[in-house]
């Protein structure tokens, strides 16, 4: 179905309201009051809170990939730096007024595993750990699984302990421990 003003409108409602209290506390008349659709629209353009809830981590996604690509690009050409760099998006992110961690994260938190929002989940998270093990392997990693398990790892606790403790010092931390993990593991990059 091609993007309408009013399903734009419901995203942008529950965009901001999954994010900000959760999927399960964000119910569908509220979204429908906040984004002032009638409910034959919500339901039109949303048959069920499911679908809404996973193109709702579709545009998560497409925002925090894009983060990640973008400051990884803008840490150099070299791999290895950019392996580093991609971190420079958690220092953004957690910085962020209201940041409540990882939308994903939180999800999977909510739902059952096997459902469609949980493999959603599931998904997104693979696919970042495929990106940074591709990223191991241009660096010449001569095991790119463990570092990009390492870095992904890191980079989740980054997203965790960005929101739990609120101190900015947590990305610049974490921008450091990968340096070194990057170091280690890619003698050239030392």
């Amino acid at each position: 179905m091609p993007p309408t003003a009013a399903r734009d409108r419901i995203l942008e409602t529950a965009f901001a309201l999954f994010y900000a209290r959760g999927i399960r506390a964000v119910g569908v008349d509220l979204i429908i009051g906040e984004s002032g659709v009638a409910k034959a629209t919500f339901y039109k353009h949303f048959p069920a809170k499911d679908e809404l809830v996973l193109a709702y981590l579709d545009k998560v996604d497409g925002i925090w990939t894009g983060q990640l690509k973008a400051a990884a690009e803008a840490a150099g050409d070299a791999p290895a730096e950019q392996l580093v760099g991609l971190f420079d998006a958690l220092g953004s992110a957690c910085r962020r007024e209201n940041y409540r961690g990882c939308a994903f994260i939180n999800a999977a938190a909510e739902s059952q595993p096997g459902t469609p929002v949980h493999d959603r989940t599931v998904a997104h998270k693979q696919a970042v750990l495929a990106w940074i093990r591709g990223l191991a392997v241009d660096a010449g990693a001569p095991d790119p699984d463990a570092l990009a398990r390492s870095l992904a790892l890191l980079l989740d606790g980054g997203l965790a302990d960005g929101a739990l403790s609120a101190d900015p010092e947590v990305a610049a931390s974490a921008r450091r421990t990968a340096a070194a993990l990057v170091a280690l593991a890619v003698p050239a990059a030392a």
